[in-house]
């Protein structure tokens, strides 16, 4: 079985588009992801530990609880996906993509033509870009089977 880590944008359902392709061409694969719920990714912070009257001590709590659960996915997975969605910018996805090298992670990153220079580096530390979730799954596939 292969542990996947699905990182990046929270906008779309990319990440359920990849676990469906996978079903359908049956491959054995895990996979993990951040808590896409933005509401609660954004307050776990305030709502366990108490409020904070400055965004800025919201975030560090909300973004350290959440980083236990990313640190310990990205550390079990075999491979992580990160996608950059169109519409805003993703720097934990960046982040996500920086620490899984660290740790000599193969990394599958997803994004479109116009994001190819901002993330040339992210690029360059990757095994694979791919343009959609099509060439993640058929490389998933490749990964497992070796089969085109």
């Amino acid at each position: 079985m292969l542990n996947v880590y699905l990182s990046g944008e929270i906008h779309s359902d990319w990440r359920e588009e990849i676990i469906q392709l996978c079903k359908k061409e049956d491959l054995s694969i895990k996979f993990s992801f951040p808590n896409t719920n933005h509401d609660s990714s954004d307050n776990c912070g305030v709502e366990i530990l108490g409020s904070e009257e400055k965004n800025f001590w919201k975030d560090n709590k909300g973004a350290k609880i959440n980083s236990i659960r990313t640190k310990k996915y990205i550390k079990d997975c075999d491979v992580v996906v990160v996608k950059f969605g169109e519409k805003f910018k993703q720097w934990n996805a960046a982040f996500d993509a920086g620490y899984a090298s660290a740790l000599n992670k193969s990394i599958i990153v997803i994004h479109n033509d116009e994001h190819q220079h901002a993330l040339k580096e992210v690029d360059a530390s990757s095994c694979a870009v791919a343009k959609d979730q099509d060439q993640v799954v058929r490389i998933l596939k490749y990964i497992l089977d070796g089969s085109l």
